[in-house]
């Protein structure tokens, strides 16, 4: 980097194109700790998929660790504190591969090959602590042809937590009534009293490690929970101010384990009538529960009553507010075998997240990511904690420009989509909807949306006492790909649309014609067929039309509609166009016409 360059201190502040060389050294440490989208758009989140969670602007980067991690590593020469995150790292290792390998020698073996694997690593100073523990991970479990060695452990511990619930110390400690006064008005008393015994078992999930090494006496235990209490308390306000009486609570469970405590806690959460959806790993991660575990271990399995487990790492938006519909209690699997990364999780993690009202974190490891950095996100966090100095929680509000468009309030812009349609049916008007090309095409949709616009004005002259719904005309600012396709499918399978009109290239023709302006190159031979919306749509169509015979489709044949059927996370375009190479390179600028884009 240039010496005159004074380089972010916080990772909110890195901005691309301000200095070349540290855009270098940016792309490089990216690419090292595997978190460039580019190289790997498989594996990690695309922008759309990170803007689900985080409250990214133009040109910013997103870096799962925290600012002081991110000034370590950027620092000249090792830093001390950097060099203590890395000799920890080792040491988990060691302690690792010890736990699972009792021959001598195969031992020595695994553990010099990790030792110079170690040192390349840590001379580079360029991995985050955290990924490092996860590249060393895979290398020992690849060296043992283990899977999860530590899986055994983890189901010793859950019925340990099983029995400990039953202690007269734990116990009675929890079901203790205070030692105040009780409000006299008996929705008042209720409430304050579900918010004791829920902090009660915050506190109980967050010394799980400790206390099953180690059982406090009970005059102990009190102590603890006294602890807890007042430090909720501190951010009881802000959270009741936020949290609606029924809310979407993710939850993220922590390395150190104790699920059982944590379910017992999620089901307080249950029965205050929140949704509630428990976020696993995809493997192992020492004690932290698996998505195996919640399916295969008897002890979980007896807690995950009125619940579901979804393996799917790919749930669509709909399938996902079905299960909420139909679940008190989900589990999903973040995709991931390593402390919290959002460029890594699964696609069914980043709409859950999207989908909560409130994000809620155990342990010292989420909180260190999520409260020790300056980026903004896109709902609202509690981490909770324990370590030396006692019991911890903390509340992070939402991004101030973040918004979050729920199903009642997505359901509400198509409620009065519906309306209309039922109006001008008693007004004798045929309801007529046009699919058309929107987003997909990259770099195109405000073309797009002028061609729709001419297009359909130019309808509404032709055709007498029709009423034609035009997507361009309802964008909503906020909305992603995600909410618009649901918001639509509730449009279209109202059963009022007479008409079902799909883009033709003709229709593209006269509406450049109508704008007088040639049709580019990237525009050429394009219809409906090329849009992953348009596809999606005509098997909705076909539905509708199956129930209701009088619905006419207009447009090419259905059976042409096979060229873009994998709608990208959050995008507006087939998920494909990001790893071709575009088709308007070189002419996305070719024609701009004004009007704000909508998305589909």
């Amino acid at each position: 980097m240039k010496k005159n360059f004074q380089a972010p201190l916080h990772v909110a502040d890195i901005r691309l194109g301000v200095d070349v060389y540290f855009d270098a050294w940016l792309y490089s440490m990216m690419m090292d700790n595997n978190l460039a989208w580019k190289m790997n758009p498989e594996f990690i989140a695309s922008p759309e998929q990170m803007a689900f969670m985080v409250q990214l602007g133009v040109d910013q980067v997103y870096l799962p660790c925290s600012d002081a991690t991110f000034v370590m590593l950027y620092t000249e020469r090792m830093h001390g504190e950097l060099q203590k995150y890395y000799n920890r790292a080792w040491r988990i290792i060691v302690r690792l591969i010890r736990s699972f390998i009792p021959e001598r020698l195969e031992r020595i073996r695994v553990l010099h090959f990790c030792r110079y694997r170690f040192a390349q690593h840590i001379a580079q100073r360029a991995l985050i602590p955290s990924r490092l523990v996860k590249r060393m991970t895979n290398l020992v479990l690849a060296q043992s042809g283990l899977d999860d060695p530590w899986q055994e452990g983890r189901s010793a511990s859950c019925r340990r937590q099983r029995e400990m619930l039953e202690l007269p110390e734990i116990k009675n400690n929890l079901d203790r009534m205070p030692r105040w006064k009780l409000p006299r008005d008996m929705e008042r008393a209720r409430l304050l009293l579900d918010n004791l015994e829920l902090t009660r078992f915050l506190c109980l999930s967050a010394v799980a490690r400790d206390w099953q090494k180690t059982l406090p006496s009970s005059r102990e235990i009190r102590r603890m929970m006294l602890s807890a209490e007042k430090a909720v308390l501190r951010i009881r306000e802000d959270v009741e101010s936020r949290l609606s009486p029924s809310a979407t609570i993710l939850f993220l469970v922590d390395a150190d384990g104790g699920i059982v405590f944590d379910l017992a806690m999620l089901q307080k959460l249950i029965r205050m009538g929140h949704r509630v959806i428990c976020a696993v790993k995809a493997g192992f991660y020492f004690f932290s529960p698996t998505i195996t575990d919640m399916e295969t271990d008897e002890t979980l399995m007896r807690w995950l009553r009125n619940g579901i487990v979804l393996r799917d790492q790919n749930l669509s938006k709909n399938d996902l507010l079905r299960y909420l519909r139909e679940y008190r209690l989900m589990v999903i699997s973040d995709g991931t075998r390593e402390r919290l990364n959002l460029t890594r999780v699964s696609v069914t993690f980043s709409r859950a997240w999207k989908e909560a009202d409130v994000i809620l974190c155990k342990g010292w490891r989420a909180a260190d990511i999520l409260l020790g950095t300056s980026h903004g996100f896109t709902r609202d966090i509690i981490c909770y904690w324990h370590d030396d100095e006692g019991f911890h929680v903390q509340y992070r509000k939402h991004a101030a420009a973040a918004r979050k468009f729920n199903e009642n309030d997505i359901m509400a812009q198509s409620d009065a989509i519906i309306e209309k349609m039922r109006r001008a049916r008693l007004n004798s008007q045929p309801v007529m909807f046009y699919s058309c090309i929107i987003g997909s095409i990259p770099g195109q949709t405000a073309v797009a949306v002028a061609l729709a616009r001419a297009f359909v004005d130019n309808l509404r002259k032709k055709m007498d006492n029709i009423f034609i719904i035009n997507p361009a005309e309802h964008f909503v600012e906020g909305m992603d790909g995600d909410d618009l396709m649901f918001m639509w499918e509730r449009v279209q399978r109202s059963g009022y649309i007479d008409i079902w009109r799909f883009q033709t290239v003709k229709d593209i023709e006269k509406s450049f014609a109508l704008l007088n302006t040639k049709v580019p190159p990237v525009w050429q031979g394009m219809d409906s067929t090329y849009s992953t919306g348009c596809t999606k749509e005509m098997r909705i169509a076909l539905d509708v039309q199956a129930k209701n015979r009088e619905m006419q489709i207009i447009g090419p044949e259905p059976r042409l509609f096979v060229r873009r059927s994998e709608y990208g996370v959050g995008k507006y375009f087939d998920a494909a166009f990001s790893r071709e190479t575009s088709r308007d390179k070189g002419n996305a600028g070719a024609f701009k016409p004004g009007g704000k884009p909508a998305p589909r």
